[in-house]
């Protein structure tokens, strides 16, 4: 349905990860991936929660310059939110191990901002979803891991892999938010955008 409203559109993904890449994909969308490098700096003394995605996704869309008339390019960030911090990916192993330690037996929220960008225009959304997690075992977080090495995740963890099946009691939300994509947001904004809706 997206690849019709949107046949007039060149969707530009602006992500390496795999996760957004094959949500895109089961949208039925055409679209191009072009991931080019940015330094992720934030001021963790003024933004907050989605204050903090919302400025990283547009920050995201700042090194792409020129677009063309029909471009839309779209950039996103994901954070874990605990104990009023962000946590991010993990820097090595030990990293991944005191993030997964933090977060077993508690809650945190998780929040992903996607930003549209145009030509003549800039709209960025963002949703929240709560995780609750069971008390983890050393030796549960040792097999995740030495054999998921999810050191590309925010929080150290895909809700989607073995953890995420053994360690998660509950969420409230969406459950594609916690994978990096507020998937029915998206669908909604891009229609918005072909209707000019918004």
């Amino acid at each position: 349905m997206l690849k019709k409203t949107l046949h007039n559109y060149n969707i530009i993904l602006a992500s390496g990860s795999p996760r957004r890449q094959e949500f895109f994909r089961l949208l039925d969308l055409d679209f191009t991936i072009d991931v080019r490098e940015v330094e992720e700096v934030y001021s963790a003394e003024t933004l907050k929660k989605a204050e903090i995605t919302d400025y990283l996704a547009q920050l995201k869309a700042s090194v792409f310059e020129n677009l063309s008339e029909n471009d839309i390019l779209i950039t996103s960030d994901t954070i874990v939110w605990k104990d009023g911090a962000a946590i991010g990916k993990p820097i090595n192993k030990e990293d991944a191990r005191s993030m997964l330690e933090g977060l077993s037996g508690e809650t945190h929220e998780v929040f992903t901002s996607v930003s549209f960008t145009s030509k003549h225009f800039q709209k960025t959304i963002n949703d929240s979803t709560k995780v609750w997690f069971k008390t983890l075992t050393e030796e549960e977080i040792e097999y995740y891991l030495t054999n998921y090495q999810p050191y590309d995740k925010a929080g150290s963890y895909g809700i989607q892999d073995w953890l995420g099946y053994i360690g998660i009691e509950r969420i409230e939300g969406c459950f594609f938010n916690v994978m990096g994509l507020p998937t029915r947001l998206v669908y909604k904004t891009l229609m918005d955008i072909a209707a000019r809706s918004f």
